[in-house]
């Protein structure tokens, strides 16, 4: 259980400011703020009973708080342009000392308002002068250890400057999702009171009070709303709007009522519209005929959902002509396409699809579209081999198989990959070869919630990690075999062999993965699953489905505008296959947000910004997507949690999985941090962090980054962790009772001599490190590999660096040199033999301390 004394705040990014000391004075304006009840967004919420919505409520009583670090903004959107005289900020103990307030037209480019350097809290009132639509506060510099926390944030000025749109005609709430407090009987429903038929009516149980919503689907400007009353009306209600369907904002108070029809003119913006019925004027409940909700004309458009999937995703049945034809050639164009911009994804409707070899190269990714494996049947294979590098499967990188059954042609099917290419929800009826034709050296990989009837055999594979899955048997391993929750696993035997065995996995959740119900696409959120065993289907037990109109289908030609705008209103995210430049963060705000990509769907972040920021909220699944870094350094490419974040996400953790981050290989990239992790509880179920070796744009600066991964939260697992070739700490890991099951690594191929990572009179960076101030850690199975080409006289200390203390565990640990290119003098500490000669021989160490 975490403990906090106090929860102050919320924080907020950005350069230095000056000027005076606000007067801390009430606002002279008496009128009702522009801003009381309009869309309002923020940096981060530091949890779900301060959200943004709290700060523009007209409630003193209720807050917006960020999380504790300086770069946090709180934005408003008035809905319309409106000339600012007066900004007033009712800070709560958690308070900004210095910050700026910002106006802008768009959203997107803004303009200074006011700056505060000094700031002492309180109630800070602002006169300026400007004009704009949206109004933030830009958090400079927390004055408390919290983050920024603000009672209200309130905007004086007039509104309309712009030439406002008129109030539409059009009904926004027909056809729109709607609920009640209550429904007399089955025969009269919420919905009726949206359907556009005067022949329907909603009624509710014969009780005051109840109430009656519909969701519009974004936040829009609301101008009037038309009630048509059946015989039981009310006589007393109020309209109210919301943003989030949880914090309400009265528009308009009615007493004295009459039924009959009625509009009414209202001045406010929300996503959700209530009719809330105080008083009935009849014995029996309320009843409305139907209820219209008209929006300003200048409104931007919601963001809608659902739609078609775009041209890189191939929709197939068995009966489509010319199927082999289409795998090859798109196997023809992305066999040898590392870096390039191609990307592909193949699903296949439920059925039986015969004499098919799919091959696979890169950035391509096939699927079934049932909702269990054996839905889709191939009696055929997915082929994964290495005749495009003479037979060398270490570069087989990018691609993936997931939610099918295979029955191979020959008995085995191959699957000859290396990092980043995740075997899922597979059901191989045979046996499964994980080696290229010839047994040419291979360097993978990952398979989960799999069941493999046969016989896997690795052969040259130098190491794999296996969850939650099921095989016939498991012929042999080369350095590090992992297996939790695998039933037929080869029992441990570090000592002597490749192999550590668990019995169970911890904690795990499968993938959400895309499926047809009927003719509707819809995705699977699958449940957690706590010391699993064994695949999660066909019970899929305790998973949510989600159709694909609450997702925003990401395509070519997207912004980050648009993208954060559908985050905004509650959609979640579909990204088709493409290459997508951000010119900002993307912003993760809303508990149990999906982010699912398919066909390798790549993210690239332009101008330094990050990639994307997640808040410290409960449930976000990130899955299926890669990051490439910009030329430009970006500070951290995927945040997830802003800093100090402490929130207990233990019953529903996010979780960060086939999510992949390359920096270099495709031209220069830069980064300072690949992966931050600052909530509790996260799950990260396969990744690869990777500084590219190889590719262009390859250099010790060139593609410079620090560190792969940093976690500090609290709690965090990791299963399936491969982090190679940064230039410090591939893993630093700060927060307590982390755990690690599977780890590859390679330390960078590029360093120039001894000198360049020497540090603390350490001759270089571990690739896993433990900070001192740690007490508890534990982690199996973990390998570190040297390869120092520029170098090869470098002697690095160890692979593993942890605090000597009883609540650390690290166990069956191994170093390699390869091929004599530089050593290890220890394995983790001073602990290990060390390594020698060119023979890739490991030194192990099975438990330490």
């Amino acid at each position: 259980m975490r403990l906090r004394l106090r929860s102050l705040g919320v924080a907020l990014a950005a350069t230095a400011a000056l000027v005076t000391l606000p007067a801390h004075t009430p606002a002279t304006a008496a009128e009702t703020p522009l801003s009381q009840g309009k869309a309002v967004t923020s940096s981060s919420d530091e949890n779900a009973g301060t959200p943004a919505a709290y700060a523009v409520d007209g409630n003193t009583a209720t807050r917006w708080s960020s999380g504790a670090s300086d770069d946090q903004w709180l934005r408003v959107d008035l809905g319309a342009t409106a000339s600012v005289t007066q900004i007033v900020l009712n800070w709560e103990a958690a308070y900004g000392k210095d910050y700026k307030v910002q106006i802008s037209a768009d959203g997107s480019t803004w303009t200074d308002l006011k700056s505060v350097t000094g700031g002492d809290g309180g109630t800070d009132t602002l006169d300026v002068t400007g004009q704009g639509r949206y109004v933030r506060m830009l958090g400079v510099h927390r004055a408390t250890q919290w983050g920024y926390s603000l009672w209200e944030f309130q905007v004086f000025g007039s509104a309309g400057t712009s030439q406002p749109g008129t109030c539409s005609t059009a009904n926004a709430a027909q056809g729109r999702p709607s609920s009640a407090s209550s429904t007399e009987n089955a025969g009269t429903p919420a919905s009726a009171a949206f359907d556009g038929d005067a022949g329907t009516r909603w009624s509710s149980q014969a009780a005051d009070p109840q109430w009656l919503q519909v969701d519009l689907g974004s936040v829009q400007t609301l101008c009037k709303v038309d009630l048509t009353w059946e015989a039981a009306y009310a006589r007393e209600f109020q309209l109210q709007a919301s943003t989030d369907g949880q914090t309400w904002t009265t528009l308009k108070s009615v007493t004295g009522a009459t039924g009959g029809s009625a509009s009414y003119d209202v001045s406010g913006s929300g996503r959700y519209l209530r009719v809330n019925g105080t008083v009935r004027a009849t014995p029996y409940g309320y009843s409305l005929w139907e209820v219209a909700v008209h929006t300003d004309s200048g409104s931007v458009p919601p963001v809608q959902g659902g739609g078609d999937l775009g041209p890189n995703v191939i929709v197939v049945d068995p009966s489509t002509p010319n199927l082999q034809q289409k795998f090859d050639q798109v196997f023809a164009q992305q066999e040898s396409n590392q870096f390039g911009s191609g990307r592909y994804q193949f699903l296949l409707k439920p059925g039986t699809y015969n004499g098919i070899n799919a091959q696979l190269g890169f950035y391509t990714s096939i699927s079934g579209l049932g909702l269990n494996p054996d839905d889709t049947q191939i009696n055929g294979d997915i082929t994964v081999d290495a005749g495009w590098f003479n037979g060398n499967a270490t570069q087989n990188f990018w691609r993936s198989a997931e939610n099918l059954a295979l029955r191979p042609v020959s008995g085995d099917d191959r699957w000859a990959v290396a990092q980043a290419a995740p075997f899922r929800r597979i059901h191989v009826q045979g046996g499964l070869n994980l080696a290229p034709n010839g047994y040419g050296w291979a360097s993978g990989g990952y398979i989960a919630d799999s069941k493999i009837d046969g016989t896997v055999g690795p052969y040259s594979q130098q190491q794999w990690y296996t969850r939650d899955s099921s095989v016939g048997g498991w012929t042999n391993g080369v350095w590090n075999m992992t297996f939790t929750g695998v039933q037929g696993a080869p029992a441990t035997n570090f000592d002597s062999g490749p192999y550590t065995t668990l019995d169970n996995t911890p904690v795990s959740r499968e993938k959400p993965f895309l499926y047809l119900d009927g003719s509707d696409y819809k995705v699977f959120v699958p449940a957690k699953r706590t010391n699993a065993r064994g695949v999660s289907w066909p019970a899929n037990a305790g998973g949510t489905s989600l159709p694909l109109s609450q997702f925003y289908v990401v395509k070519a030609g997207a912004t980050a505008a648009t993208i954060n705008a559908a985050l905004a209103q509650g959609l979640n995210l579909l990204f088709t296959p493409g290459v997508y430049h951000l010119d900002r963060t993307i912003d993760v705000t809303r508990a149990n947000t999906v982010v699912l990509g398919l066909g390798l769907a790549t993210l690239v972040p332009d101008n330094g910004v990050d990639a994307m920021h997640v808040a410290d909220v409960d449930g976000v699944r990130l899955a299926g997507f890669l990051i490439d870094a910009g030329s430009v350094n970006s500070d951290t490419l995927l945040q997830i949690g802003p800093a100090g974040s402490s929130a207990d996400h233990s019953a529903n953790p996010t979780t960060m999985q086939d999510v992949f981050v390359r920096i270099g290989g495709a031209g220069p990239g830069l980064a300072t941090n690949s992966v931050v992790v600052n909530s509790d509880d996260a799950i990260i179920d396969h990744t690869w962090l990777w500084r590219a070796d190889h590719g262009s744009g390859v250099g010790w600066d060139t593609n410079r980054a620090d560190y792969g991964l940093k976690v500090n939260g609290d709690d965090v697992l990791a299963t399936g962790l491969f982090v190679e070739h940064f230039n410090k700490y591939d893993v630093l890991w700060s927060g307590e009772r982390g755990r690690t099951i599977f780890f590859q690594n390679e330390k960078a191929y590029d360093v120039p001599n001894a000198a360049a990572v020497t540090h603390d009179g350490i001759v270089g960076y571990a690739a896993y490190k433990v900070a001192d101030s740690v007490n508890e850690h534990e982690a199996w199975g973990l390998g570190s590999y040297c390869n120092f080409t520029t170098d090869s006289t470098i002697v690095q200390a160890h692979g593993f660096q942890v605090p000597v203390k009883s609540g650390i565990k690290m166990h069956d640990l191994l170093v390699i040199s390869l091929g004599g290119k530089g050593q290890y003098a220890h394995v983790v500490n001073s602990t290990g033999a060390p390594t020698s000669g060119t023979d890739t021989v490991p030194s192990k160490v099975t438990l330490f301390p």
